[in-house]
């Protein structure tokens, strides 16, 4: 069974492009790495800044900066700072290397330190403070340590008077240690946890937990800084990565979000193995649900859930995670769409052949989907006998049955702009006018989101909150 797919005409590359903010693609790799900073020498800065929400109103924080975008390069350079952002830059280092980061506090009224439960931290400059050394206003501190179990970990500051105040205000971020094997080139060496540890994965994304009070946000940009207690706070906005929905689905680096980088819209294939780094930074907890299929967890707080030190053999399966404050859980997820009794990919089409490596033309596909054409004959192929094809990943057992219902016309349905007007994977139908467009490669969508439902809201409106998603989508598209 092939795939293929022809170059978009001058319309469909405008559309495409239109929806680069919610649906970030590019052909040039194959592979999701989480966004971020890499390297062994780190130049972050604190400082106040505004984050914007969706209905139009701003945020106070305090946050972490790249000061020198982590490239040593850069720094010689003399290249500009990024932007304060919530959450701060993840942090990317290698299992067994010596790391240093160093803090400036530009801006935040208070003593800010780096605290990363799980690493032996020496300390230097600054001021010395309750949990460890950190920077007032003007100063700089420096922080060394060295990896030396690879795992996702968190960082924040701790402050000296009030720890909860600066998690609440967003000196928070990740860090990630990568195995000293990893390889992104090479699929048996991109793992979690090293190679043989059975922790490969074909995707990888971060999803950071946190929750705000707007009251307490509001104090401190009037400089009431000593009045903060745990005991008044009551969250009323919940984020995945420093955005509430439907921002967290607009794309990396997106300009509209200027203070907040990073989204959460996970993207796969049937088959890829997603590697889910659950990290909640926030001060409540958060039972955090995944739709499709259930998750295999890995590892927690950094720790590899192993009886044999080698595997991940303790990891149980489950679709929720009782995120508790602090909590770090990395897992597996994995959409196959076996035992579904009919096939993905719709009618087998014996007529589609791709001698010649070009779009295939039974002259059958003059519908909505012949930009992106999907060969789909009649024949399943398992070589290696784990019962899906080879190319793929259908399951064999469902080649060729038929769509058990039969799908309403349009006249009888609501349209969701995720809608992509056909059941079948890749494939796109017609839909009314000023309806749909927000799934052009005809992938199928699932909810990933907490199940608390008052975190679907922001400021009690529904939708918002933790409301991401991840899409499967056909075998041909590439993800970056």
């Amino acid at each position: 069974m092939t795939f293929q797919s022809k170059k978009p005409t001058r319309l469909l590359s405008l559309v495409i492009l239109g929806l680069a903010c919610i649906w970030p693609f590019q052909g040039a790799h194959a592979n999701h790495e989480v966004r971020g900073i890499e390297g062994q020498t780190f130049w972050l800065y604190a400082y106040p800044f505004q984050i914007g929400l969706p209905e139009g109103s701003s945020m106070y924080m305090w946050g972490f900066g790249d000061l020198m975008r982590g490239s040593q390069a850069n720094r010689a350079a003399g290249a500009g700072y990024s932007m304060p952002q919530y959450p701060g830059p993840t942090l990317i280092v290698t299992e067994g290397q010596p790391v240093t980061i160093n803090l400036i506090n530009y801006g935040v009224p208070d003593t800010v330190n780096v605290m990363i439960p799980g690493q032996a931290i020496t300390a230097n400059g600054g001021t010395e403070g309750l949990f460890t050394r950190g920077a007032r206003r003007g100063q700089m501190v420096s922080y060394s340590f060295t990896p030396t179990e690879p795992g996702t970990y968190l960082y924040h500051s701790i402050g000296d008077k009030n720890p909860g105040l600066h998690q609440e205000m967003g000196l928070v971020g990740a860090l990630i240690v990568r195995p000293s094997d990893y390889d992104p080139t090479a699929d048996a060496t991109r793992t979690a946890y090293g190679n043989g540890t059975e922790t490969d994965f074909d995707q990888e994304y971060l999803y950071l937990l946190t929750e705000m009070d707007p009251g307490v946000h509001k104090q401190m940009e009037r400089g009431h800084y000593q009045h903060f207690t745990n005991s008044d706070r009551f969250a009323k906005i919940w984020f995945v990565n420093g955005r509430v929905f439907p921002d967290l689905f607009q794309g990396d680096f997106n300009r509209l979000f200027p203070h907040q980088p990073y989204e959460s819209l996970a993207r796969s294939r049937p088959g890829d193995r997603v590697l889910v780094r659950l990290v909640n930074t926030g001060l409540d907890s958060h039972p955090f649900h995944f739709h499709g299929e259930n998750l295999r967890f890995i590892a927690r707080d950094g720790q590899m859930l192993s009886s044999d030190g080698v595997t991940a053999n303790l990891g149980r399966s489950d679709n929720t995670v009782n995120s508790a404050p602090k909590q770090i859980v990395d897992a597996i997820w994995t959409w196959t769409g076996k035992d579904l009794n009919w096939d993905i990919f719709g009618p087998v089409d014996t007529g589609c052949t791709d001698a010649n490596n070009n779009m295939a033309d039974d002259g059958s596909e003059a519908g909505p989907n012949d930009e992106w054409v999907m060969c789909h004959d009649d024949t399943c192929v398992d070589d290696d006998n784990d019962g899906f094809d080879d190319t793929n990943h259908e399951y064999c057992a469902d080649h060729g049955k038929a769509l058990p219902v039969t799908i309403p016309g349009s006249g009888e349905l609501a349209f969701g702009g995720w809608w992509s007007g056909s059941p079948y994977l890749g494939d796109t139908g017609g839909l009314p006018p000023g309806e749909g467009g927000l799934n052009p490669y005809g992938g199928y969508f699932f909810v990933w989101h907490s199940h608390a439902e008052k975190e679907l809201t922001t400021f009690d409106i529904f939708p918002g909150g933790t409301l991401s998603a991840v899409v499967v989508l056909p075998p041909y598209v590439e993800i970056d």
